[in-house]
């Protein structure tokens, strides 16, 4: 059974991404608030959750939450600065975007949320000193696995995965030798073999290690 909180804060959210360890696409963060009295059942880790019961849930996580914001941190801004920064920034981001301000959030990983404020990048937003700000005045607690043990940071890692999902399926039209629509650019045999036929594609991420050799790539 997932906990409800972690801290004795009047209300807490809880944070999580997916997509990191992708080939291609976003990192896809989001951020959940939920009122205390918030129960279901079938809430759990996305990863521990069928295509189907995620599909059900998002519906259902975003029209009981307080609160909630997505966001996509793309290939361009990822490779530039790293793919850790990438997730911590895509979660500030939520926050920033979320139209109540929690008083603690908890995040997914061994990370607290405000780790590297305020990165400069040539793609992707830019923090203000305001935002930087705000970001510092929540506190907040990182919680490894915390996707398996607290219903915001579950609800947080379902609506995360079927964004990041769905934006996947969008780009597979445009590219659909790659067939992002099953392996959402994870590092499957068959995406693998596509990048080694065809070569990269815009949407791939340029820093990871694309293929097991990487001069087998015409660049």
């Amino acid at each position: 059974m997932l906990l409800k909180k972690y801290s004795y804060h009047q209300s807490e959210a809880g944070a999580d991404e997916a997509g990191r360890g992708c080939l291609a696409g976003p990192v896809t963060a989001a951020v959940v608030l939920f009122e205390d009295s918030f129960e279901n059942a079938i809430l759990n880790d996305s990863k521990k959750l069928s295509e189907k019961s995620r599909e059900i849930l998002k519906p259902i996580i975003e029209e009981k939450a307080l609160a909630f914001a997505v966001a996509h941190l793309h290939s361009q801004e990822i490779d530039e600065i790293n793919i850790l920064n990438a997730s911590m920034k895509a979660m500030q981001e939520c926050v920033l975007k979320l139209s109540k301000t929690p008083d603690f959030i908890i995040v997914d990983g061994n990370r607290l949320l405000n780790a590297k404020l305020g990165l400069k990048s040539l793609v992707g937003k830019i923090f203000t000193e305001k935002e930087i700000t705000f970001l510092k005045s929540i506190p907040n607690q990182s919680i490894i696995k915390g996707d398996s043990k607290y219903m915001s940071i579950a609800a947080a890692s379902v609506l995360a995965k079927t964004y990041r999902d769905a934006y996947m399926n969008k780009i597979h039209e445009e590219f659909p030798i790659y067939n992002w629509k099953k392996n959402k650019g994870y590092p499957t045999k068959e995406h693998r073999e596509a990048i080694r036929k065809y070569g990269p594609t815009k949407y791939h991420r340029m820093s990871f290690k694309l293929l097991p050799d990487q001069l087998e790539l015409d660049l």
